[in-house]
C-alpha cells in the first residue's frame, strides 16, 4: 500500500487548499487499516476525510492511453459502502463524491440504492454493484437478504457510517449493528468509520459502531456557531404554549429580507406548513423565491427545493428535521429556529446547515414562540456555548429485530444457528443474548413460538437437510422483503389532485387518522396550498384546490419532543440567576415583568431548591410541581405522585404535564406540605408503582403494534393495495391478547412492558430525576392566582376538553383578569 497514489494531495493542491490535521489523521489511520470515529463540526470537511482514506487505499488512477477512448472502461468492483439515515443526505453524498472521481479520472463508479431508486437501477445493480454504493441501514439489510449477497458483497473493503449520532440510538442503528456483524464476518478486515458532528458520549458511539475497537479523531478546533434570538414586541407575562408563534411574523419577515438564504426549521410539519403560507401572505412578491420541504411532500418537490438551494434560487426554505442532516447548501447563511429546538443537539446540528464549509461562521435565530421560550432560548446559547450535547445510547437487545434479521439472513444464502448466535453476539445492542433468547427467536421464526404452531404464514424459515435454515415459501419471502427495516408509522395516504381521466398529479402524502376525520368538501392545508377534499379510493385522496378561508392542517404524527436534560439544566440556571437578581443580557432584561411577578406571587425555581405551588380555585384543590425534567418524565411522574397519594387517601386527580412541570387537580383537598417527602418521593419500588399508577396495558399494546410489524407478525399489504391502519390495529392487538392468554412468557410481550417504560416514560430519566430532587429544599408556597409558570399547565389541561375557540376565548379572560391583578400590585 506504500507505493499508492496520494489522491488527496493532488485533489487539494489542485486547489490550493491545505488539509486539516484531523483530515491527514483520517487517512493515515485507513491507509494501515485501521477502523474509527471522526467527530468534527458541521461542513469541517469529514466527507473529504473518509472518502480520500478510501481512494489512497483502495483506488488506482486511469491508465494513461495514446487513443482516444470509445467506451468508459468497466469501473471497479465494489468497494465502499456508505450508509446514510437519509435519502435526501445520500443523493447528495453522491454528487459530492463522483466530482472527485471525475477530476481525478478514477475509474470509480458511484451508486445510490435507497427507498427512492427506480426498479430499473435496482435491476442494474443486481447484475453489477457500484464501486462505491450510497445506501440507508434498510437496503443494506436488502442487500444482505440475496440469495448471493456473500458474493456480491465478497469484493467490499470499508463501510462509512455518515450521521452516526442519527442511528446510534434507535432501532435502526441495531438493524445496522447485525448487518455490520454479519460483513465483518464475511469479511475479517473490513474497515469501518463512523462520522458524526454532534455526540455527547463519543465513546460509546465508538464501542457499539466498532465493538472489536478502533480510533477516535477529534476534528480541529469548535466550529465557529453564533446563537442569538429574536424578542417579541412585548413579552407576555401570562404565556401559555401552544402558540405556533405568528406573532413573530414580522420580525421573521424582517430577518429574510436582509438575509439572501435562509433556512426556517420548525418542530412540525404542520407548523411548516402554517409558517409558509402566512410568510407567503405577508410577502406575496416573494412567490417562487421561498419553498417548503418536508417528509411527508413529493419525492419531486423535495428534489427541486434541494437543487434551487443549492443553485442559489431560494431567498428562504420553511422545513423540518427533513433537512437537519449533512446536506451541503453553500448558500445558505443563517438559520432561523422557530420554537424552541428542545435539545443542544439538535440546536447545533440544525445551526451547522448554515456557513457549511470551513473557515465559516454557522448562525442560528431562535424565535420564540411564546415568553418563557425567551429563557429557553437564552438557556440554548449558554449550553452550547459549553458544548453541553446530549448522550445518546444504543437499545438493548431488541428481539422485534433480531426476529426480522433472521428472516432476512435466512433469506441471504441461509444460516446454522449455532454460527450465527456467535455473529448476533458480536452486535454491540445483543453482546449478551442468552441461549434462552436464542433458542425462542429460532422457535418463534420456525412456527410462531408457543401459540402460532398451527399457522402456516408463521412458519418462516426452516432448516434443510444439511442443517441450513432458509425461508422455502416464495410468498413470504416475497412479503418479509418489502417489510424490512423498523421505520413504523401510521398507514399513509396519497394524495393526488382529482382528474376525471385519473393519473393526477401526486402531492405528497397524509396520515390516515387526518384523512379520516374529513369529509368530500372539507378543507385543508398542504404544500402550501389550500386544498379541498374529493373523495377517497384505494388508500388515495382525489383533491382540488379549494376557495375557503377556513381550512384544517394534517396532524402528522410526531408526538412533542421533550426538553433533554442538558437543556434544562441551562433553564435552572437562569432561574436561578434570576432568583438572585442577575438579569444578564437582553432577553433576561426583557423578561423581567415575568419573572418579577412570578417572584412576587410564588417563587422561582432554583438549582437549590424544589419550587411548589398550592392552589384552591372553583375546579378544586391543585398542586403545581417544578422538576425541569421534560414532558415524557413529568408524565411518568404526575402519574406515581398521584397512584401513591391515592393508596394513602380517598382521591383522584386530573394530570396535566408540560417540560417545565406538572400539575395535580383533586376535588377534594390533600395536605400537601405532609405528603410531599421523601417518601413520596422514593425511586424505591420505582417501576412496580409507575406501571400501577398508569394504563399500562393500553401503552404496552401501543408499543406492541411496532414491534409486531418490524417482527414480521403483521404484514401491511402490498404496494396499491396496503392494509388500513385499523386493520393492521386490530391484527396486532389480537396477538397481543393471544399472548397474553396462550403464551404470557413470550418475549415480545416483555420487550413492549420494556419500551414502555424506556422510551414512553424514560424510566432510567425519571429514576434519575427522582434521586435530584429528593435531595433539594421543598420550596412550597400557597397562591391566591396561577402564576406565570402555572399558568400554561392549567391551559395544558383545558385543551384536552376544550374547543380552540372557547380555549381561546376562555385563555382571553383569565389572562385579562391575571394582568389587571399584576398591574394593581396585589399579590
Amino acid at each position: 500500500m506504500g507505493s499508492s497514489p496520494d489522491f488527496a494531495k493532488q485533489w487539494f493542491s489542485a486547489r490550493g487548499w491545505k488539509p486539516f490535521a484531523f483530515q491527514k489523521q483520517v487517512w493515515a489511520a485507513v491507509k494501515q487499516g485501521q477502523s474509527g470515529l471522526l467527530h468534527a463540526s458541521t461542513g469541517a470537511g469529514k466527507t473529504y476525510a473518509v472518502w480520500f482514506g478510501a481512494l489512497n487505499r483502495y483506488a488506482n488512477p486511469l491508465a494513461p492511453v495514446e487513443k482516444p477512448r470509445k467506451r468508459k472502461p468497466a469501473a471497479e468492483p465494489l468497494t465502499v459502502l456508505w450508509v446514510t439515515p437519509m435519502r435526501a443526505l445520500a443523493a447528495d453524498t453522491a454528487r459530492a463524491l463522483e466530482v472527485t472521481l471525475q477530476d481525478l479520472q478514477i475509474p470509480w463508479n458511484v451508486g445510490l440504492r435507497t427507498g427512492d431508486t427506480s426498479a430499473s437501477e435496482r435491476a442494474r445493480q443486481s447484475r453489477r454493484l457500484p464501486t462505491a454504493l450510497i445506501t440507508t441501514p434498510e437496503s443494506l439489510t436488502l442487500l444482505l437478504a440475496r440469495a448471493d449477497a456473500q458474493t456480491a458483497l465478497s469484493t467490499l473493503r470499508m463501510i462509512v457510517v455518515d450521521e452516526w449520532h442519527e442511528l446510534l440510538g434507535n432501532k435502526r442503528g441495531v438493524q445496522l449493528q447485525l448487518a455490520l456483524a454479519r460483513l465483518r464476518r464475511w469479511q475479517p478486515d473490513l474497515v469501518v468509520w463512523g462520522v458524526s458532528a454532534t455526540l455527547g458520549n463519543q465513546p460509546h458511539a465508538e464501542q457499539v459502531l466498532i465493538p472489536q475497537g478502533g480510533i477516535s479523531v477529534q476534528g480541529q478546533s469548535a466550529k465557529g456557531l453564533r446563537v442569538d434570538s429574536l424578542r417579541p414586541a412585548a413579552i407576555e407575562r401570562f404565556p401559555w404554549a401552544g402558540h405556533i408563534g405568528l406573532k413573530m411574523l414580522p420580525q421573521v419577515v424582517e430577518e429574510l429580507e436582509s438575509s439572501p438564504s435562509t433556512l426556517v426549521f420548525t418542530n412540525t410539519r404542520a407548523q411548516s406548513e402554517i409558517w409558509y403560507q402566512a410568510l407567503l401572505e405577508a410577502r406575496p412578491d416573494w412567490a417562487g423565491l421561498i419553498a417548503l420541504h418536508h417528509s411527508s411532500l413529493s419525492r419531486d418537490t423535495r428534489d427541486w427545493v434541494e437543487r434551487a438551494l443549492k443553485d442559489g434560487r431560494l431567498k428562504a426554505v420553511v422545513c423540518t428535521s427533513s433537512l437537519d442532516l449533512g446536506v451541503d447548501f453553500l448558500p445558505v447563511e443563517r438559520v432561523l429556529q422557530i420554537g424552541s429546538a428542545k435539545g443542544v443537539a439538535r440546536l447545533m446540528q440544525r445551526a451547522g446547515r448554515s456557513g457549511h464549509a470551513p473557515g465559516r461562521v454557522s448562525r442560528v435565530t431562535l424565535v420564540p414562540t411564546h415568553s418563557l421560550e425567551l429563557i429557553e432560548a437564552i438557556a440554548a446559547q449558554d449550553a452550547v456555548a459549553q458544548r453541553h450535547i446530549e448522550p445518546r445510547e444504543s437499545p438493548h437487545k431488541p428481539l422485534d429485530v433480531l426476529v426480522q434479521h433472521l428472516v432476512s439472513i435466512a433469506l441471504g444464502g441461509g444460516f446454522v444457528p449455532e454460527d450465527l448466535y456467535e455473529e448476533v453476539r458480536g452486535a454491540w445492542a445483543y453482546r449478551d443474548l442468552t441461549p434462552e433468547d436464542w433458542m425462542w427467536a429460532l422457535a418463534f421464526v420456525r412456527h410462531g413460538g408457543l401459540s402460532l404452531t398451527a399457522y402456516p404464514d408463521y412458519r418462516r424459515v426452516e432448516p434443510d437437510e444439511k442443517g441450513v435454515w432458509r425461508v422455502p415459501d416464495a410468498r413470504l419471502a416475497r412479503r418479509h422483503r418489502m417489510s424490512i427495516g423498523t421505520i413504523v408509522s401510521d398507514a399513509s395516504i396519497q394524495l393526488k389532485f382529482w382528474s376525471k381521466g385519473g393519473g393526477g398529479k401526486q402531492l405528497g402524502s397524509v396520515e390516515e387518522g387526518f384523512i379520516a376525520r374529513l369529509k368530500p368538501g372539507d378543507g385543508f392545508l398542504f404544500a402550501g396550498r389550500l386544498l379541498e377534499l374529493v373523495r377517497v379510493e384505494n388508500m388515495t385522496a382525489y383533491v382540488k384546490r379549494s376557495t375557503a378561508k377556513k381550512a384544517a392542517v394534517p396532524r402528522w404524527n410526531g408526538g412533542r419532543m421533550p426538553l433533554s436534560s442538558e437543556l434544562a439544566a441551562a433553564v435552572v440556571a437562569r432561574f436561578s440567576a434570576a432568583a438572585s437578581g442577575e438579569f444578564v443580557g437582553p432577553e433576561m432584561k426583557a423578561l423581567r415583568p415575568l419573572l418579577e411577578v412570578q417572584q412576587q406571587w410564588s417563587g422561582l425555581p432554583t438549582d437549590k431548591s424544589l419550587l411548589a405551588e398550592v392552589l384552591k380555585s372553583r375546579e378544586g384543590w391543585h398542586l403545581f410541581l417544578y422538576p425541569f425534567a421534560g414532558r415524557q418524565v413529568h408524565l411518568g411522574l404526575a402519574s406515581l405522585l398521584a397512584w401513591r397519594v391515592s393508596q394513602r387517601l380517598a382521591v383522584t386527580f386530573s394530570i396535566a404535564v408540560n417540560d417545565y412541570g406538572l400539575e395535580l387537580l383533586s376535588a377534594t383537598q390533600v395536605d400537601w406540605p405532609e405528603h410531599l417527602n421523601a417518601q413520596l418521593l422514593s425511586h424505591e419500588h420505582l417501576m412496580a408503582d409507575v406501571l400501577a399508577s398508569l394504563n399500562a396495558g393500553e401503552l404496552a399494546l401501543r408499543r406492541f403494534r411496532e414491534i409486531a410489524r418490524i417482527a414480521g407478525l403483521v404484514f401491511a399489504g402490498y404496494p396499491g393495495a396496503p392494509k388500513s391502519t385499523r386493520q393492521v390495529q386490530a391484527s396486532s392487538g389480537l396477538f397481543f391478547q393471544v399472548f397474553k392468554q396462550y403464551d404470557a412468557d413470550n418475549l415480545l410481550l416483555a420487550q413492549a412492558g420494556e419500551e414502555v417504560l424506556r422510551e414512553e416514560l424514560d424510566i432510567r430519566r425519571l429514576e434519575q430525576t427522582l434521586e435530584r430532587i429528593v435531595r433539594l429544599r421543598l420550596d412550597l408556597h400557597p397562591i391566591e392566582r396561577p402564576t406565570p409558570l402555572a399558568f400554561p399547565l392549567l391551559v395544558e389541561r383545558m385543551r384536552e376538553s376544550m374547543s380552540s375557540e372557547k380555549l381561546a376565548d376562555r385563555i382571553r379572560r383569565m389572562v385579562s383578569d391575571l394582568e389587571t391583578t399584576a398591574e394593581t400590585g396585589k399579590g
